[in-house]
């Protein structure tokens, strides 16, 4: 690669930057009692080069939409992060020393409640493929000139998540993420697996279609000339950098055991009188480049209103089109099954919002986390079951206090003949789980297109489980399903049982009731169709109303879905007079007709009408 020459005054800046970095790596680290000091080290000439040469943000103005993203994959490398962040004058010395303390925004690993973190980090993987959602969003449909600057740990690249991320970027062609990839060959618990061969890393990432810069990773003007390069190359670049973890005292660099662990007080002294231990400065950083991100255009929703039955993957997919037309801010991804979750539906409609991610889930889970960060409201769907392998991105989310829905469809046995692999069974257990989560379960199209409404405003991570089969209306347009709410569906003076379901299992009530009503057997019918929160009160309500008779049926393993969330809400009541027959699915399903897998599983109307009669004798 070809050197240039830079002017003494601006390497000595860079050189006195990253002196003070790696000194206040070891102050705070050494404050903390605990931490990454090392795998910081190995960084902080790279990082002194982007924060005084090429970054372009205000830390004054955090949500400037034209300022540059900086995303640290490698989380641990907090120290790194905090000490960037004293250098830009964004917190002072007293601030720096309470990291990792109760009480402190600088926890171990960086999350938004600092205003210049976009997303939580320190579950390895996940940087770098939120990055990457959060070019594309300046791609299309924002038009924003900002650059994405990911930092990344060799460690955490035998994560295939940093391939999808590095697959995503190169089809896509984002010429506006630049990828630092740290290789300090060292990983926890000793050599990385490839350790310093930085030639398979430049041809495993160049395959992908990205351009590979190999440089010295304490070189300061070959790391200049390497960010200069990255903005300007027409393709997303990494710059694989070779670097020794522990770089710049003597007695840690290169050398094993020192993973996650801090400096007593005496091995800080020598460290910092190695490094040269001065009072730390402000250093300057590039403002944003000039841009006014135009408003989004957000009209009320005329959702379609149905007089028949039709799936609630299908009712989904329309809604979906109803929020595009209305909303300028609302994107959708899909992981190639768009014609099955019916998100196609919006692709025809709004082309240049959607975004096929194939078969990487995680990278679309991330690519959501990353769009919210830009203020767009990303819908993502795909089978249910196949979320699974995004649970992480998912968990990590919530943690990034990321708005984001999820749609799973195919849920349950009732899927039919494609058998267990492809029935979500645990899912609803699975989001249940997450913080600050809200799980809905619709039964009918009316109810699922003002639940998708409703997400498109939501905090946190929404996610709504839809049906493959197409289910007959329960309802008419003009219903409200608030979000905690639920429905009684049947419902007389006389009802001796309350029969509690959501999505397939209302349907299955309904005809339950319908032969009930022949044995005069009356039943009150519920549907939670918020799972998440749950209506307690109305469902213990509606169970006292019924002698304290309680059925549940759910198309789910008997743990962590429709029934736990009732019990729970039980719990929080001091609601125990109740008799329970729980309904759910306990062996391992097959293939068939759906109603043949609803009857061998006991959860259809039969087993209904069975559980009743059983309580009431």
């Amino acid at each position: 690669m070809a050197m240039r020459t830079e002017s003494p005054s601006k390497l000595d800046l860079y050189k006195d930057l990253a002196r003070q970095l790696r000194a206040d790596i070891i102050r705070t680290s050494t404050a903390a009692g605990s931490g990454h000091p090392t795998s910081s080290l190995s960084a902080a000439d790279l990082m002194a080069v982007l924060l005084a040469g090429h970054l372009r943000y205000s830390f004054d103005e955090p949500d400037n939409p034209a300022g540059d993203h900086l995303i640290f994959s490698k989380g641990h490398a907090s120290p790194l992060i905090y000490a960037l962040f004293r250098a830009a004058g964004a917190i002072d010395d007293a601030e720096l020393l309470t990291n990792r303390k109760f009480g402190s925004r600088l926890q171990g690993h960086p999350t938004p409640i600092i205003p210049w973190i976009d997303v939580a980090t320190g579950s390895l993987g996940q940087g770098l493929p939120i990055g990457v959602g959060v070019a594309m969003a300046a791609k299309r449909p924002l038009g924003a000139p900002y650059h994405v600057w990911t930092v990344v740990g060799d460690s955490e690249s035998a994560e295939g998540s940093i391939w999808e991320g590095f697959a995503r970027a190169g089809f896509e062609k984002l010429d506006n993420i630049t990828a630092i990839i740290d290789v300090n060959r060292l990983g926890q618990r000793g050599p990385t697996e490839l350790e310093w061969d930085m030639e398979t890393y430049a041809r495993r990432i160049e395959a992908f279609g990205w351009r590979a810069i190999v440089v010295d990773g304490h070189n300061l003007e070959e790391i200049d000339a390497a960010m200069t390069e990255a903005v300007n190359d027409g393709l997303p670049t990494a710059i694989v950098a070779k670097t020794l973890k522990g770089q710049g005292v003597s007695f840690l660099a290169d050398q094993p055991g020192w993973h996650g662990k801090p400096l007593k007080d005496e091995d800080a002294k020598k460290a910092l009188e190695e490094i040269g231990d001065e009072p730390s400065r402000t250093f300057e950083v590039q403002g944003p480049r000039e841009w006014t991100r135009p408003p989004f255009r957000k009209d009320p929703v005329k959702l379609k209103t149905y007089s028949e039955g039709v799936a609630t993957r299908k009712a989904y997919g329309e809604a979906l089109v109803a929020l595009g037309d209305a909303r300028e801010d609302v994107v959708v991804l899909d992981a190639e099954v768009s014609n099955s979750t019916y998100s196609e539906d919006f692709k025809k409609a709004h082309p240049e919002r959607f975004f096929e991610m194939y078969i990487a889930e995680q990278q679309m889970v991330a690519a959501a986390v990353g769009m919210q960060v830009v203020d767009l409201v990303p819908f993502s769907s795909t089978f249910a079951a196949f979320l699974t392998r995004a649970y992480d991105f998912i968990r990590m989310g919530a943690i990034s206090q990321a708005n984001i829905r999820l749609a799973g469809s195919h849920a349950g046995v009732s899927i039919g003949a494609d058998g267990p692999s492809q029935m979500a069974l645990e899912d609803l257990a699975m989001m249940r789980a997450v913080f600050g989560s809200t799980v809905l379960y619709p039964s009918d199209a009316n109810q699922t297109a003002q639940l998708v409404a409703a997400m498109a405003d939501l905090d946190g991570i929404s996610y709504m489980r839809t049906t493959r089969e197409k289910t007959m209306l329960v309802y008419e347009a003009s219903e409200t399903f608030p979000i905690g709410g639920s429905k009684v569906v049947r419902s007389s003076d006389s009802d001796g049982v309350t029969v509690v379901g959501a999505g397939i299992t209302i349907h299955e009530g309904v005809k339950a009731a319908d032969e009930l009503a022949g044995e005069g057997i009356n039943i009150r019918l519920v549907d939670a169709y918020s799972v998440k929160p749950v209506d307690g009160q109305g469902i213990a309500d509606a169970v006292r109303a019924t002698g304290g008779n309680l059925v549940i049926a759910e198309d789910h393993w008997p743990e962590g879905g429709i029934a736990d969330a009732v019990l729970a809400a039980f719990a929080e009541l001091g609601f125990k007079d109740f008799t329970l027959r729980h309904l759910a699915v306990r062996e391992m399903p097959g293939s068939g007709e759906p109603m043949e897998l609803l009857k061998a599983a006991k959860i259809d109307a039969e087993h209904i009408a069975k559980a009743v009669r059983e309580l009431l004798a």
